[in-house]
């Protein structure tokens, strides 16, 4: 009896060598990865880390609507739509545009560029920004319970949003393994 567990857990350890980036694959999608890579190279940030933020937040539901009113596959909300949209000179904007893929998608890259470079390329500030405000960010840098040197995050006070930067950090990760050759710029 020994022998068959050790055979079927050797066979099992064989499957999961071979098969193991396809099954995880499967939790880890890439849709509408044309669209990722198209406005990550205009808006110049890492397509990985767009991908990250996709799953993180819609697991690519472009019909995502969260319990605090963001929309789409990015999780935008009227506010910042609105504001972006201003900043982007979108003319007409509507809020039914962050539904269709390519706009979300056009949108948040041009977020994620925009806060980037607020925060000067630091991602676990700028991921923080995404998640829990820039206001607050800013507001966080300043106090020293939550900023040694006012340029890094110490401590979250948001525990979602805490939790946030790290989904989106191993997110990026596990995209960056699996489709390695798939987002290039």
């Amino acid at each position: 009896m020994k022998k068959v567990i050790r055979i079927l857990i050797l066979i099992l350890f064989v499957v999961a060598l071979i098969f193991g980036k396809n099954i995880a694959m499967c939790f880890f999608p890439l849709k509408y990865s044309d669209y990722i890579i198209k406005y990550s190279k205009v808006y110049n940030i890492d397509p990985y880390l767009a991908a990250a933020v996709v799953k993180t937040e819609s697991n690519f539901d472009e019909y995502a609507i969260s319990n605090k009113d963001a929309y789409g596959l990015m999780q935008i909300t009227p506010d910042t739509a609105r504001w972006a949209a201003q900043k982007m000179n979108i003319y007409g904007f509507t809020m039914n545009m962050l539904m269709t893929p390519e706009f979300n998608i056009k949108m948040g890259c041009w977020y994620i560029n925009d806060l980037n470079g607020e925060f000067n390329g630091n991602i676990n500030v700028m991921l923080a920004a995404y998640n829990g405000g820039r206001g607050n960010v800013k507001k966080w840098l300043k106090q020293k319970e939550h900023s040694n040197d006012g340029k890094n995050l110490d401590y979250i006070p948001f525990k979602e949003t805490n939790k946030y930067v790290k989904k989106v950090k191993m997110n990026y990760t596990i995209y960056k393994y699996l489709y390695k050759d798939k987002l290039k710029k």
